[in-house]
């Protein structure tokens, strides 16, 4: 355990935090900077990094484009956090929170209402399934599930990378307890998902939706091994073999596969379906 600390009366921000974000974290919001974003030939335009929260529209927008959408053709810019870009004062027009990712929806300029930003990727998720009628339901039973699971990853997420991911690989030191509660919390979201798809195919049901579009970044990055440094071990994941099934056959889909490459750093920008040839 580490010393003890006892808070001030009042908080101020006097020096920096530290960590690998110390150089761009701040109590505020709003532009650092003037910086319009770009503007492609589609519609849909989306600005984001390829992290799990980043990758969830990626692969919705690859879906929709495989299951025949036309109209959902977008262009996608890369979003650099790590040297605050999203503290660009275009950015900050499209998001005041100054999180990836970021959709601006231009398919009104021209009319009466101009462009539509959306932001908050289960935000976006839902503009996306409602505006081409796919991968949300319409009953309103299974369109109430697929809403509870989207809004379970929502809530869950910061346990996993702001609580546990920050305190066991980016924090400037270990902090046990820290640690132990996150842990604590991400395998008990490991075993409600676990329960889950033991029950259904999907986590909403029998059919593929937005909810699992949401869970599987975080959730594959885990049981993959690629989030945190392998955290996956020191979580002990082989401990939930329907999470690994369901992870398995969303992984082998080939729109997934696109969606997880958008905005990476082998694939900064995404204009058209023969970006993705050169990284076959």
């Amino acid at each position: 355990m580490t010393d003890a600390y006892t808070p001030p009366a009042v908080w101020t921000w006097n020096k920096p935090s530290g960590g690998t974000f110390a150089a761009i974290n701040r109590p505020v919001s709003g532009a650092t900077h003037e910086a319009e974003l770009p503007v492609g030939t589609h519609p849909l335009q989306l600005y984001s990094l390829a992290t799990p929260n980043g990758q969830k529209v990626g692969i919705l927008l690859e879906e929709l484009l495989a299951a025949g959408h036309a109209g959902a053709e977008y262009d996608a810019w890369r979003i650099d956090i790590g040297q605050g870009a999203q503290f660009s004062s275009g950015f900050v027009a499209a998001n005041p929170n100054s999180k990836i990712p970021a959709l601006v929806d231009r398919s009104a300029v021209g009319g009466d209402e101009g462009p539509v930003r959306v932001f908050e990727s289960g935000a976006i998720l839902v503009y996306l399934a409602e505006k081409f009628g796919a991968f949300l339901p319409t009953d309103p039973a299974a369109r109430a599930e697929t809403f509870s699971w989207l809004m379970w990853q929502m809530g869950s997420a910061p346990f996993l990378g702001g609580g546990f991911g920050h305190f066991y690989h980016y924090a400037p030191v270990k902090i046990e307890y820290a640690i132990d509660r996150y842990a604590m919390e991400a395998k008990r979201l490991f075993h409600v998902a676990d329960t889950r798809l033991a029950q259904s195919r999907y986590l909403a049901g029998e059919d593929y939706t937005i909810a699992d579009i949401a869970a599987f970044p975080w959730l594959a990055g885990f049981v993959q091994g690629t989030a945190y440094n392998d955290a996956g071990t020191f979580l002990s994941l082989h401990e939930y073999p329907h999470l690994a099934r369901w992870v398995e056959e969303l992984a082998a889909r080939p729109a997934v596969a696109r969606g997880r490459k958008v905005n990476s750093a082998d694939l900064p920008e995404r204009h058209a379906a023969s970006d993705f040839a050169a990284l076959a």
